[in-house]
């Protein structure tokens, strides 16, 4: 967990829709999952919306429009968070890299990363960058895999990568998932 401060970032990234209007590269998918959300419960919904009488926190989302763990849970973070009141803002990470350094997953910048701060820009918890039991995949294979290098990693990872889009699952159930371990998050502070 990163202790920094993130107040000089606050107000430097993108809002939500300036995001999706601005992506290059899978922006019609993008649309469809973030359509597509919807909620599992009304006790998560409520705990959202119940959000709207807190104006202490911010959420700063590190994310590129070529990733495919961006394309998958990015919507469902701005779905979650659209009733709640919190201000969103995205981060493209090829121009906040130092912030991006400061969030390494393993020792590597992966995305997205999504990132909770109060508004003096202190950071309270982040989440990311994918669920935890999908995430619990890529841990094991960095564990097992070391080197980069090795003759046989290229085939491996692709093994990690299938194995992952298969925790995912068919259809938008993985989306529950994302708004649980948020919700749990936000719960904290």
């Amino acid at each position: 967990m990163s202790t920094n401060n993130l107040s000089a970032k606050i107000g430097k990234g993108l809002t939500p829709s300036q995001f999706v209007e601005a992506m290059t590269k899978n922006q019609e998918r993008f649309h469809e999952l973030q359509s597509g959300f919807e909620w599992g419960s009304e006790v998560d919904k409520s705990f959202y919306e119940s959000l709207s009488n807190r104006d202490d926190l911010r959420c700063l989302i590190l994310a590129s429009d070529w990733c495919g763990d961006v394309v998958r849970n990015v919507p469902v973070v701005f779905r979650a968070l659209e009733n709640s009141g919190i201000p969103v803002e995205v981060l493209i990470m090829e121009e906040h890299t130092e912030t991006m350094d400061q969030f390494l997953t393993m020792g590597g910048r992966a995305i997205p990363i999504v990132i909770f701060v109060d508004t003096g820009g202190f950071v309270l918890g982040q989440w990311g960058p994918r669920p935890k039991h999908v995430q619990a995949v890529m841990t094991a294979f960095k564990q097992a895999n070391p080197d980069r290098h090795a003759p046989d990693y290229d085939e491996k990872i692709k093994v990690a990568r299938t194995e992952m889009m298969a925790q995912y699952g068919e259809g938008t159930a993985y989306q529950q998932v994302i708004v649980r371990e948020l919700r749990e998050l936000l719960s904290q502070f």
